[in-house]
């Protein structure tokens, strides 16, 4: 008790004074996993993550702990701002140049610090690039493999020798990119590619759990073999950071935070809000002050207090405006107020597909709006090009349960209400329960506070979602912003040195009419030189008056075939349809770009 006495008065002291900086800070985050894919978290795959589960017995846990984005651009803005979407601009996958908000790198430069980051760089602030103190996923001139685990130790290693060197105290974000997609030895069509950062163990299909928003389906266990043997070498590369670390000297001086940056890649999970898609694993471990292998189970924490607990540790000044609220109290064991719900957000995804949706969760209940959801509308998500989405687009015909779902994902419900505790898998809408009707209108209540507070543009949408033209109106809105945003990006002059376009990289196979009912399959069959390596191919489906109606990127290298598959939306007021299709990087530098003639809707 005398420890954590004097711990408190030290982090009040340095909080008020700001003259000294406080511990070394390590902030180790991995990439669209699922928290319970973590052995601590419940994981009923044994042995996925034992270095991970090492670190929750030494340090403390959150049981309830989310991150507010289900995507990962606007989420880790999240965490670095502690603001949310709609206070900081990043609402998507795009740059804002002037940020009206400070950030993580800024503050704890003021605080003392030498701030140092590896891997998602560009995913991590508002505008790139931004003035780390270094970035270590290029090391002596060469480029670390964001797969491979031991060049996180030299990582590590670097930034900590870098920080000494300038006789300051670190602050690393590292940041894994695992589990994300690819998985380990599997590329994204789904066929079984050559490896060479192989984890330390590899999961077979027949072994793995099927999470119960999906299916049991071979495709589907194969898809997840690959995911959980990428956790294994994500949990392979948290083992050699904590190396690092361990051989450095400064293992009792330093403050350890692990979390996710959201739920696993697959539908119902990642690009949403249920409570899949945002539950993290949330561990903090700091010497002398978090009691080994505790776990919180009475507050809610979120991606949107990690700024401010950071500062708390560091002892550091708090800007004005952060939405977030540090949880520094209950590192030190005790309880604070305010920590029943958390308020979640979600925009846009990485094609600038707008599907705005807000929700509220506690520790029981999940009430989510999805003004998006006018039955027409569908949803857009990195998620449909999994195999997981194709075999229940395969399964749907003959399987109503299949069917059901595959619809619900596709165009989803303007409101949802879930009994979280009973029912994770978000798989029983009770929004229409009677039983249920007071904590609904608790949830709603509680959703209009968050709107208020943090002055949600979409307050007025909530408040008037019971009139379905005023709420589609504005998802129009937002969508037309996007498309002039990106437009906007096509519009800008070519870099110097725009490679010559080939016309021999790829030909598009498509269909010369469809059934307005069925999906159009893209087939892009590719010529790559071996010295252009992995390219990213933009496919994008259109009207036949060339207005956008979602967009796709796929990767490949050398000789081969892509499939892209489109569902194309009910009601589609058009008679034909377009596909455009370039292949590189952003469109100004594109090596080609293909536009088809239009495919007649009969």
């Amino acid at each position: 008790m005398l420890r954590k006495f004097l711990a408190i008065v030290l982090l009040c002291s340095t909080t008020v004074s700001g003259d000294q900086p406080g511990p070394n800070i390590l902030m180790i985050t991995v990439d669209d996993m699922s928290c319970d894919s973590v052995g601590a978290f419940d994981c009923p795959l044994p042995g996925t993550t034992p270095n991970i589960d090492q670190l929750a017995k030494q340090g403390m846990r959150y049981h309830y702990a989310h991150v507010q984005v289900g995507n990962c651009y606007p989420s880790r803005n999240v965490m670095f701002s502690g603001r949310y979407p709609h206070n900081t601009g990043v609402e998507g996958f795009y740059q804002v140049k002037n940020p009206p908000h400070p950030h993580l790198v800024d503050l704890m430069k003021a605080a003392g610090y030498f701030v140092a980051i590896r891997g998602k760089v560009s995913h991590s602030t508002p505008y790139q690039p931004y003035d780390w103190d270094a970035d270590l996923t290029k090391i002596d001139g060469q480029t670390q493999h964001g797969k491979n685990a031991k060049s996180y130790f030299i990582s590590t290693q670097k930034g900590i020798e870098l920080a000494k060197q300038a006789n300051q105290p670190f602050c690393l974000s590292i940041n894994i990119s695992d589990p994300h997609k690819p998985f380990y030895g599997i590329n994204g069509a789904g066929a079984t590619v050559k490896d060479s950062n192989v984890p330390s163990r590899i999961f077979q299909p027949e072994e793995v759990p099927i999470p119960g928003f999906l299916f049991d389906h071979p495709d589907v266990r194969k898809e997840l073999a690959h995911y959980y043997s990428s956790v294994r070498r994500a949990d392979d590369c948290v083992g050699e950071i904590i190396k690092a670390l361990n051989a450095s000297g400064q293992k009792e001086n330093t403050v350890i935070l692990f979390l996710s940056d959201h739920g696993m890649p697959l539908p119902f999970a990642k690009t949403a809000l249920w409570h899949h898609s945002t539950r993290t694993p949330w561990i903090v471990k700091w010497p002398g002050v978090t009691d080994a292998g505790k776990v919180d189970r009475t507050h809610m924490i979120s991606a949107v207090d990690l700024l401010p607990t950071v500062l708390d540790i560091a002892g550091a000044k708090h800007p004005a405006g952060m939405d977030g609220k540090s949880f520094s109290p209950l590192l030190h064991g005790t309880s604070q107020s305010g920590r029943e719900t958390v308020y979640k957000v979600y925009n846009e995804n990485a094609g600038g597909n707008r599907s705005p949706m807000r929700s509220v969760q506690s520790k029981k209940y999940g009430y989510l709006f999805n003004p998006w959801s006018d039955g027409q509308r569908v949803f857009a998500t990195a998620t449909t090009g999994t195999l997981t989405y194709r075999a229940m687009q395969k399964l749907a015909p003959d399987n109503p349960e299949i069917a059901a779902r595959l619809k619900h994902f596709r165009h989803n419900t303007p409101e949802e209400f879930y009994d979280y505790e009973n029912d994770p898998d978000a798989k029983n809408n009770l929004i229409n329960d009677s039983r249920f009707a007071k904590a609904i209108t608790e949830h709603r209540a509680i959703m209009k506070r968050y709107m208020q507070q943090s002055n949600d543009p979409m307050l007025e949408v909530f408040q008037k979602r019971s009139d379905p033209i005023f709420v589609s109106d504005y998802v129009d809105r937002v969508q037309a912003v996007s498309d002039a945003r990106r437009q906007s990006r096509r519009k800008t002059k070519p870099l110097k040195g725009n490679p010559k376009k080939d016309s021999k990289l790829f030909q598009l196979i498509l269909p010369t009419q469809l059934k307005r009912d069925a999906s159009l399959v893209v087939e892009i069959s590719h010529q790559l030189p071996a010295d252009l390596g992995k390219q990213m191919f933009h496919v994008t489906l259109k009207k036949g008056n060339g207005e956008r109606i979602s967009r796709k990127v796929v990767s490949g290298s050398g000789s081969g075939s892509l499939k892209v598959n489109f569902d194309l939306p009910n009601g589609l007021d058009t008679d034909s349809v377009i596909i455009s299709t370039f292949v590189g990087a952003s469109y100004p530098t594109n090596r080609l770009h293909r536009t088809s003639k239009p495919i007649a809707l009969k």
